[in-house]
């Protein structure tokens, strides 16, 4: 799994390993958390950056209707994975 750093407005250092990423309605969206462990919590990032952008930027997705498409898509991916909102 990877292990990726993403920097926050604070110019804080979080680190996430990467579950799955997917495209949707043309935004890429990443499925996060901060462990390996069975039970750990996990976050659905979007990108917000523009196509031709080198960096991306993430957001964490929270508007419910999103959430639950973007939710159902990780879900089918990864099948062995349970997603409770």
């Amino acid at each position: 799994m990877e292990k990726v750093a993403f920097a926050l407005d604070n110019d804080e250092l979080v680190e996430f390993f990467v579950l799955e990423e997917t495209k949707f309605n043309g935004t890429k969206y990443i499925l996060v958390t901060e462990s390996e462990e069975d039970e750990a919590e996990a976050y659905i990032l979007k990108d917000l950056a523009a196509e031709d952008e080198a960096d991306s930027i993430y957001e964490i997705v929270e508007d419910e209707n999103e959430l639950e498409m973007v939710s159902a898509l990780f879900a089918e991916l990864l099948e062995d994975v349970d997603i409770e909102l």
